[in-house]
């Protein structure tokens, strides 16, 4: 059983795929989450697990939430052309620059449609606060960049993967961080 971005996915006997969309009542009793939806209504044994995936279907994390942006961050942005987006970041980020990144930045998105834009990882590496990240912003599915190269590149500027999210319908994130023992230096 999957809690996916927009869909609860059962794996067994047979596939059952619910999207939040088409849901019509969620509830959580007794270890089981119940779901309601057009097709009819369905029950899954979920043990203590039931309220909490209850609470996420119904209350779905914003992609400010996924994404980590705290109120009053300093974000960079470069490549990234969604108004959208901006939008949601402009809500949280207290100072948003575009096309270039400062030093001691929080955040900073990069969109990359070639594999020889990576190259300037280790360059916002550098820029990057001691807790800060890189969301390396790619198409879904590209042989431009393949997630192989995205993660290499991240390696290649010193930093560690720590987490993949799905940015839009097209597009997935990965986030890169400076290593623990690192930031300890840079502090």
């Amino acid at each position: 059983m999957l809690l996916e971005t927009e869909a609860l996915i059962f794996r067994g006997a047979f596939r059952l795929v619910i999207p939040y969309a088409r849901m019509t009542g969620v509830t959580a009793a007794a270890g089981q989450l119940r779901v309601t939806f057009p097709d009819g209504v369905a029950l899954f044994h979920l043990g203590a697990r039931a309220g909490s995936w209850a609470e996420k279907i119904l209350h779905p994390k914003s992609l400010m939430d996924k994404l980590g942006v705290k109120p009053g961050m300093q974000a960079a942005v470069m490549g990234i052309d969604d108004p959208a987006f901006f939008t949601q970041l402009a809500g949280r980020a207290s100072r948003i620059t575009r096309g270039r990144v400062r030093r001691n930045a929080g955040v900073i998105f990069f969109e990359v449609g070639r594999k020889q834009e990576l190259r300037r990882l280790a360059s916002f590496a550098s820029a990057l606060r001691p807790d800060g990240a890189i969301w390396v912003v790619a198409l879904r599915g590209s042989t431009d960049v393949r997630e192989s190269e995205v993660l290499s590149a991240g390696k290649s500027a010193g930093l560690v993967d720590v987490k993949v999210v799905r940015f839009s319908d097209t597009h997935t994130a990965h986030k890169f961080v400076i290593p623990l023992a690192e930031r300890k230096r840079r502090s």
